[in-house]
Order: C-alpha cells, then sequence, then structure tokens
C-alpha cells in the first residue's frame, strides 16, 4: 500500500486578508475554503499546512546519496534519524536567512511525511492508515556547524526556517510512481524516481519510530534526499517538485552574524566541505552541468 486509495486531495493553509484559512485545492488550482469561500490561489500566502510537536529526519535513505557520502548502500543496514525544532518550520513562498559568517547552506529536496492520527506500535502496513498526506519538504543545514554537537546536527539543521513544507500535503497518490526534483534558479540539480531510489519507505520509518515514540497528528517524518546536495548564495531561489504533489519555492536571503561572540564558531574543514560538495564524480553528468550552469 502506498496510501493511493481515493482520489488526489490536496489541503493548504493559507492567509487572506491577515487570516489563516484551511482549505482543499480544487481541480484548477482554485482554493476551497472550509467555510464555503472560494479564492485564487495566487491572491494569498500561505503557512506550513502541518502543527508538528517534532520533526523527525532520516539521515540517508536515498541509494544515490548512500553511495556519493559513503560509496555504499550495504554500509547502512538501518536508518538512523535526527530531530528539527519546531520553529525551524518555513512555508511555500518563504525567506531562508544564511548568515554573514557562515558560507555552506546546502539544500536537500525531500518528501514529508505527515501524520494524521496518534500513532504508536504500529506495524508497516498500519503505518499507511496513520499518514495524512505527503508534502514537497526541503532540509536545509549550515554545514560550517558540521565538526560539532556531536552529529546530532543541531546547529547544522536547526536554524530558524531551516524546514519549509509546502504548499499543500496532498493524499490518494502513490508516493513510489513518483519522481522527487529539486531546482536551482530554474535549473535540475536533483533528481530521483521515488520508488527506484528511497531505501526505507516512510511506512518502514513509522513502524521503526513508533516502536518507542509516539507520533502525533501534524508530527513530520523528512524521508531523506538523494545525491547532490550542495551549498546555495543569497539570491538563489530553491524549489522542491515532486510530480502529483506539488512544488515548493523559497528564496535565500542574506542575513547578519549572530550578535554573541560565543560558542563553537562556523568552520572551514575538510569535514564541512565534504559534506557540502560531495563527491562529483559519482553525481551523473547533466546534474553536474546544470550545477555549475546555475552559478557554482
Amino acid at each position: 500500500m502506498t496510501l493511493s486509495g481515493g482520489p488526489r486531495r490536496e489541503r493548504r493553509r493559507a492567509i487572506h486578508n491577515g487570516s489563516i484559512y484551511w482549505c482543499t485545492v480544487g481541480g484548477d488550482g482554485e482554493l476551497l475554503l472550509d467555510d464555503g469561500r472560494k479564492l485564487d490561489g495566487r491572491s494569498v500566502g500561505y503557512l506550513p499546512p502541518s502543527n508538528p510537536t517534532k520533526i523527525i529526519c532520516v539521515h540517508l535513505n536515498y541509494k544515490s546519496r548512500a553511495i556519493e557520502s559513503r560509496n555504499s548502500i550495504t554500509a547502512i543496514p538501518f536508518p538512523t534519524y535526527f530531530m528539527k525544532p519546531v520553529s525551524s518550520l518555513n512555508a511555500h513562498g518563504g525567506e531562508i536567512i544564511r548568515p554573514s559568517d557562515c558560507q555552506f547552506l546546502n539544500y536537500e529536496g525531500e518528501v514529508a511525511a505527515i501524520i494524521g492520527k496518534v500513532t504508536l506500535n504500529v506495524s508497516r502496513e498500519e503505518a499507511w492508515d496513520c499518514i495524512a498526506g505527503f508534502a514537497p519538504a526541503l532540509d536545509m543545514g549550515l554545514h560550517d556547524f558540521r565538526d560539532t554537537d556531536a552529529g546530532a546536527m543541531l546547529r547544522v539543521k536547526g536554524r530558524d526556517g531551516f524546514c519549509p513544507i509546502g504548499p499543500g500535503v496532498v493524499s490518494g497518490v502513490d508516493l513510489y510512481e513518483q519522481t522527487l526534483r529539486t531546482y536551482r534558479n530554474g535549473r535540475i540539480v536533483q533528481e530521483a524516481k521515488i520508488g527506484d531510489e528511497m531505501i526505507w519507505g516512510p511506512d518502514f520509518l513509522i513502524a521503526d519510530l513508533s516502536r518507542h515514540i509516539t507520533l502525533m497528528p501534524g508530527d513530520v517524518i523528512m524521508t531523506g534526499t538523494p545525491c547532490h546536495s550542495r551549498p546555495l548564495q543569497p539570491g538563489d531561489t530553491i524549489e522542491v517538485e515532486i510530480t502529483n504533489i506539488g512544488r515548493l519555492t523559497n528564496h535565500i536571503v542574506a542575513g547578519p552574524a549572530p550578535r554573541a561572540d560565543v560558542g563553537f564558531p562556523p568552520s572551514d574543514t575538510a569535514e564541512a566541505r565534504r559534506v557540502a560538495f560531495g563527491v562529483d564524480e559519482r553525481v551523473p553528468q547533466y546534474l553536474r552541468d546544470n550545477y555549475r550552469a546555475a552559478g557554482c
């Protein structure tokens, strides 16, 4: 089962005239508000389509990423996880800030699985019924902090705004038949057929996590990224498209360095560069060409 039962349905959370509304997307892109009104989807702003109590991310979950990062798929027998604070949530159209003292701000295009009901101690088969839907997402990271936090990646992945999700949550679509693409300034820099590349499906991740952790409605499971995560620059536009699910757009802007001169400093180290830039010879040539043409 892949959550494909029933017709496609997309739920969004929109801002219109200063008020927040839940709505469903009509076949022509029109927004159908729950109070019965209709709006043009181009005339509103958006909030994250979920109110999670937690955001849990899997480390390596695409074959191409495992090969690029570890030169092996079999070297990762089980998934491992980290968490992003809920304050890292961001929305479709939102800004992502790169502090002026950092240089390795990487994109990771992902599928977010949104939990739909209280979930604990479920089987893989039961896990599908616990998913409200899927959404395009970005797992942004500042690899200038790669050498601290003992691998927890709190400061790498936890900054405010580093988890854009949206524009909506979609059900009624076979996830494994879809393709994930990430665009930097309009050029494809990541691409993967989900059914061919994803190592552990959302059913496995949810069953694994719920052995010990209660997942609540709205919780977000980030399901990993394919190869070719690379640094972005202020002024860049980064987009994640999942066919038949949606396209998320965000903009990179420059921000000031933090005021407090304390703690682990941003660092330009061999490990930071290894993760930020990967190993180009293991990445398809057309992605390398697109990335360079996009300005890096």
